[in-house]
């Protein structure tokens, strides 16, 4: 069992700011959920994922808000958060409440506010993206210009495959997404950058500060959890918090 391996964002957040990614690294689970596997909805060893849980808790201040993420667009107030509920981000203004996101693709966007009032994490495939995921996120706030957001590990440009509907959709509601697909080798079908389309929602919902963005966990396979790669494979974790 190797170390765990985190990704620490790289933003201007306030000091009382914490946040952290996973990597497939430092776990128990065995193939084809090695090794960091968070998800207890994947068909792993319970044991196994609970052991995974508790080694990720011993590096935060309590014990994440896991969600059952349902690629819809509702968020959770951390103050009424009742363990498993239906919710695809949640957020909050306390002091030691982990906001906190599972992934193996999709986008995972972490949220703060300048003064460090406010912490919030979103799950956010396709689906929730053109849904308003973000936009949901955002309005928490009180001040969307107030807010910087960081992108954590997605699917890149190079390897996320689409259909046309999908780049219909996104294009009818803001024509600038049109730069964020590219032709496919495949008839029909295009590659789509949820990064570029997360930076474009968030934009369009005043959030100018966006930082991340810049991994791949399709292509990156030694580091990362990947659905579309892997079909049956692990879950990540993307959190965010507030200390005292």
């Amino acid at each position: 069992m190797s170390a765990l391996d985190f990704i620490i964002p790289s933003w201007p957040a306030p000091k009382r700011v914490n946040a952290l990614s996973t990597t497939r690294h430092g776990g128990v689970s065995a193939e084809p959920y090695a090794a960091l596997n968070l998800g207890s909805h994947v068909n792993d060893d319970p044991e196994h994922v609970a052991f995974n849980r508790e080694k990720l808790g011993k590096h935060l201040p309590a014990q994440p808000m896991w969600l059952n993420q349902i690629h819809g667009t509702r968020v959770i107030d951390g103050s009424v958060y009742t363990g498993g509920c239906d919710a695809d981000a949640s957020f909050s203004a306390q002091a030691n409440q982990v906001c906190t996101v599972m992934t193996a693709d999709c986008l995972p966007v972490l949220f703060c506010d300048y003064d460090g009032q406010q912490v919030a994490a979103a799950h956010a495939g396709w689906r929730g993206l053109l849904d308003g995921m973000l936009e949901n996120t955002v309005a928490t706030f009180s001040d969307a210009s107030s807010v910087m957001a960081w992108l954590g590990p997605a699917i890149g440009p190079s390897a996320f495959e689409v259909g046309q509907e999908v780049k219909a959709g996104f294009c009818a509601q803001n024509p600038l997404s049109e730069r964020c697909f590219a032709p496919s080798d495949n008839a029909g079908k295009w590659l789509a950058d949820l990064y570029g389309l997360a930076r474009l929602r968030l934009s369009s919902a005043g959030v100018s500060d966006v930082y991340g963005g810049d991994f791949c966990t399709f292509t990156e396979q030694s580091r990362f959890f990947s659905y579309r790669r892997d079909g049956v494979t692990g879950r990540m974790a993307t959190c965010i918090w507030l200390a005292d």
